[in-house]
């Protein structure tokens, strides 16, 4: 199969981005102004917020509303489309869930085992 024809690559481009996921999570419960948004993703520039939120609005998975002046009040939504990836997030951020419990677990056996053989190797005595 080619990466181009690949179903599992066509919907990580959708949300592939450091925010994007973010974006559609804060919007899964109401629409949010712009500057709601930043506020709900806190460490995100205002740049690369804005550039994140226009893609996910050209893949029809959120929608943009200004009321007044063009930049006065903006609103962003979840699109019907852009509904139907919230179970996914959800089921990936599940897995995200165990996953780091996971790493931690795996970590603390490796750092304990680390101190082990540190244990070990400080008891063997140096040939003479």
């Amino acid at each position: 199969m080619k990466l181009s024809e690949c179903p599992v690559r066509a919907a990580a481009a959708v949300i592939e981005g450091k925010w994007k996921p973010m974006i559609v999570n804060a919007l899964k419960a109401k629409p949010l102004r712009f500057g709601q948004l930043l506020r709900a993703l806190a460490e995100a520039t205002r740049k690369v917020a804005t550039e994140q939120l226009r893609e996910l609005e050209c893949e029809g998975i959120i929608s943009r509303t200004a009321f007044g002046n063009r930049w006065e009040r903006v609103e962003y939504s979840l699109t019907g489309y852009g509904r139907t990836l919230v179970p996914v997030l959800t089921l990936m951020a599940d897995w995200g869930v165990k996953h780091q419990r996971r790493k931690s677990r795996l970590g603390a056996r490796a750092v304990e085992h680390r101190i082990s053989q540190q244990q070990d190797d400080s008891q063997v005595e140096e040939p003479a």
